[in-house]
């Protein structure tokens, strides 16, 4: 199984420190499309998966999930968090087992979700309905510092609910003079591409496992369609997620990096609880 680079009161102590670089945001890599962003002192966690949840829950089925990454942190232990975002309502971006201990350290924690799905949220992460904060493409909430503006996402189609709300999202978060995009679970659509284009996005964090009928789920970009979006997005960098977490869903970083290369695309390939500082940003 793959360590991550950093991991449990090694990635705290990593936190903890790069509050004193405020000149810079910092973001870690926490597995799968999970990332803790953090700006003068204040963090979101964008849809994290911190558990074993999926790996139990599939244990002994024709759709085993073996973990391929150990987990880089207990979610009871970041207890310093403002806002968490869920893009959709698959278990790996809406983890009952993660949201729940960060919801109880954090008492006043902002949780972002599209409004579609604030009622199933609520259901499975028994809370109030109101708690959740929904959102759909094209609309905005502040938080903590950040402003995120909620786009479309595309897995695999664009799919609304009855009353033509986005049930998949991906966020942009702007914050200081800066702009980060996270897609969410999503495949190429012109539509997603048009709605992001007015922004200035300095790092787009972007799927790159792509989909394959035979794994039995709805699929990603691949990594050539990843390398591809970034570019077409204009964003001045692109880091892979939604690998390395469970064997039968999984890419490879260098093949990415290579079509980026390919490109020009600027990018950077991160260990599971690796920092990224855009003090590295060119």
């Amino acid at each position: 199984m793959l360590t991550p680079q950093l991991q449990h009161d090694d990635l705290l102590q990593d936190i903890h420190a790069a509050r004193e670089e405020r000149e810079s945001f910092h973001l870690w890599w926490l597995g799968q499309s999970g990332y803790l962003l953090q700006w003068q002192g204040r963090h979101l966690l964008l849809d994290p998966y911190l558990s074993d949840s999926l790996t139990k829950k599939y244990a002994n089925t024709d759709l085993p999930h073996v973990r391929m990454t150990e987990l880089v942190i207990a979610p009871a232990r970041l207890d310093f968090i403002e806002v968490v975002t869920s893009s959709h309502n698959h278990t790996d971006h809406l983890d009952a087992e993660t949201l729940v201990p960060l919801l109880r350290v954090n008492d006043k924690l902002k949780l972002v979700t599209p409004e579609a799905n604030r009622a199933f949220v609520a259901e499975r992460l028994k809370i109030a309905a109101h708690v959740p904060v929904g959102l759909n493409d094209g609309e905005s909430v502040n938080a903590a510092g950040f402003k995120i503006t909620a786009v479309p996402a595309a897995h695999e189609t664009l799919e609304r609910d009855q009353a033509g709300r986005c049930t998949h999202l991906g966020y942009v978060i702007q914050f200081g003079n800066w702009c980060v995009y996270h897609s969410g679970d999503t495949v190429w659509e012109d539509e997603i591409i048009r709605q992001l284009q007015p922004f200035a996005i300095d790092v787009a964090l972007l799927p790159i496992n792509g989909r394959k009928p035979i794994r039995k789920v709805v699929g990603n970009l691949n990594t050539k369609e990843a390398a591809q979006f970034g570019k077409r997005i204009n964003a001045k960098l692109v880091i892979p997620c939604h690998y390395d977490m469970f064997t039968f869903n999984t890419a490879a970083p260098h093949e990415f990096a290579r079509e980026a290369e390919a490109i020009g695309q600027a990018y950077r390939v991160l260990q599971c609880g690796e920092r990224w500082s855009s003090a590295n940003l060119d």
